[in-house]
């Protein structure tokens, strides 16, 4: 059984809804909700997965936990997957909109169907979860939703397709989603993390020399972890956070701070490519 003492945010016994869920950043802030003590609804698109890690919140944490299949994508999924959490945990009062993915390409090659694939997961999928998970939140004129964005929202990631623009889309969304439903009280808000060590980019790190160079351009001169994430999407859904609406946190370790730092000036800074005059 999991701690039982009260947590400083307030989250025990809430009910939160995270989709993509199973791995990664969306799997962090699952179990950092179980261990503030939230009933947590573990939704992903590969179900046993998300049943995996449900077994495993409530087996370390004590808390109940559901894994829900869903493919965010589409709206009757959603709706199905919001009525059962509604049944089996009660109302939902939390939603992080986590699940999100990436296929490659230029602009001028990406494919259509890739470019408007990516955004109907990546920003249709987050109005849908909004929609369907939050009318328990209107309904109770309480409630708080995080976006999981990205530093490439406010920055071009090049050959990435649709990627940036979909996670531009998720901005302005949790900006208008903040001046709609806060005067319901429905509070929004995003995230947006920089380089994180994830499944999905780990073998990258397998590259002699590439975490460092990494590393060397955030101003805390590491990689972030998934749980780098996690904590922040919590303090946000929590009501420590009541006055905080419409906001865009950028976590990304300084990342954002560092462009002049990267100018060559040889003899001034330590990310410089710039070659080291010789002795």
């Amino acid at each position: 059984m999991g701690d039982t003492t009260p947590h400083w945010l307030g989250l025990h016994g809430r009910v939160c809804a995270v989709t993509g869920a199973a791995s990664g950043i969306g799997r962090a802030t699952a179990e950092a909700l179980a261990a503030a003590g939230a009933q947590v609804a573990v939704v992903d698109r590969k179900p046993d997965a998300a049943a995996e890690v449900a077994a495993q919140l409530t087996q370390r944490f004590g808390v109940r936990a559901i894994g829900v299949g869903c493919d965010v994508s589409q709206e009757s999924a959603v709706r199905d997957a919001a009525a059962r959490v509604r049944g089996e945990l009660g109302p939902v009062q939390g939603l992080v909109n986590n699940a999100g993915f990436l296929r490659a390409g230029a602009l001028q090659d990406v494919s259509l169907d890739d470019w408007n694939a990516v955004l109907a997961v990546n920003l249709s999928g987050y109005l849908i979860c909004a929609r369907e998970f939050g009318r328990d939140m209107l309904a109770a004129g309480a409630g708080a939703i995080v976006h999981v964005a990205s530093i490439a929202a406010h920055h071009p990631q090049t050959h990435s397709g649709a990627y940036s623009a979909s996670k531009a889309g998720v901005l302005l969304l949790n900006k208008q989603l903040a001046a709609e439903w806060g005067p319901l009280g429905v509070r929004s808000n995003a995230v947006c993390p920089g380089m994180i060590r994830t499944a999905l980019s780990a073998k990258f790190y397998e590259a002699p020399g590439f975490e460092a160079a990494r590393a060397a351009v955030t101003a805390s001169r590491r990689v972030g972890e998934p749980n780098d994430i996690a904590e922040p999407v919590l303090f946000l859904l929590s009501d420590r956070a009541a006055y905080v609406n419409g906001a865009e946190l950028i976590v990304d370790g300084g990342l954002n701070t560092m462009l002049m730092d990267m100018v060559p000036r040889p003899g001034f800074n330590q990310t410089s490519t710039a070659p080291k005059e010789q002795p």
